[in-house]
């Protein structure tokens, strides 16, 4: 069995939705789509924001409303929807949502930003350490565990246009890079990088600066696989040209 997964930081699901979300979601072929910072809450949308022939979907809102939340839609019944992973703190910004099946784990993830001084700062790199606490749990059960989103950090000079200019902004401030060399050295790959190698590939770009017109980007959308399953993947790519939000999607091609 193969599957497309995709994940895609909207930036408002009501705003996507005018922007041709539902042509999207309709022609990409996937079998789960992971969405992170929709804002929206269910009971804001009517039934036809959300009805796209063969999906189901499920939602995790914030407590505050018009901030964060993460959505998915899937084909396949999962074994289990669960929201968050156990640390009120965390949670209850509507951050994680995770489908459980036979063979894996997916966990769809809105990281937070630490550019809003130095308390957000702290708060993502915590969330981070807690959040590798969690899934390195998940990989006991001997299921693939893949966890995609916006991790809001590029990891390497590679992954953003002009590293140098951005070395002490929060998404390149080397204590966040530190966390994807742990799990990197922890056995966590970094599926895309694992197929291409090459520059000038980013999946975030400044409105204000218009800066996708010229490509002035980075990578910080992910997919990540444990070391021990990471054969079941068999492609990893971005969609730059997917317009409707300053994020493209991003995706992986699984063999079952």
């Amino acid at each position: 069995m193969t599957l497309k997964l995709l994940s895609w930081n909207v930036n408002g699901y009501r705003a996507a939705l005018k922007k041709g979300f539902g042509s999207f979601i309709g022609g990409c072929g996937a079998d789960i789509l992971g969405l992170q910072e929709v804002k929206s809450r269910p009971e804001q949308l009517t039934p036809a924001d959300t009805d796209f022939p063969g999906y189901k979907y499920a939602w995790n809102c914030a407590e505050r409303k018009g901030y964060s939340g993460v959505a998915a839609f899937y084909r396949q019944e999962p074994l289990e929807v669960s929201n968050g992973f156990g640390v009120e703190r965390f949670d209850s910004e509507g951050r994680v949502i995770a489908l459980e099946y036979p063979k894996f784990h997916l966990l769809n993830v809105y990281f937070p930003n630490g550019g809003q001084g130095p308390e957000r700062l702290k708060y993502k790199l915590d969330f981070y350490d807690a959040f590798l606490d969690h899934i390195e749990k998940l990989r006991k059960t001997g299921k693939a565990v893949i966890f995609c989103g916006d991790v809001n950090t590029a990891h390497n000079e590679i992954d953003l246009a002009r590293p140098k200019e951005n070395v002490e902004n929060s998404g390149f401030m080397p204590v966040e890079r530190a966390w994807l060399d742990k799990i990197s050295g922890k056995g966590w790959v970094d599926t895309f990088r694992a197929f291409h190698p090459e520059p000038d590939q980013y999946t975030w770009w400044d409105y204000k600066t218009r800066a996708r017109e010229r490509n002035v980007g980075w990578r910080i959308d992910y997919f990540f696989v444990n070391r021990e399953k990471a054969s079941l993947v068999k492609d990893a790519f971005i969609l730059p040209d997917v317009q409707g939000s300053d994020h493209c999607p991003v995706g992986i091609t699984l063999k079952l």
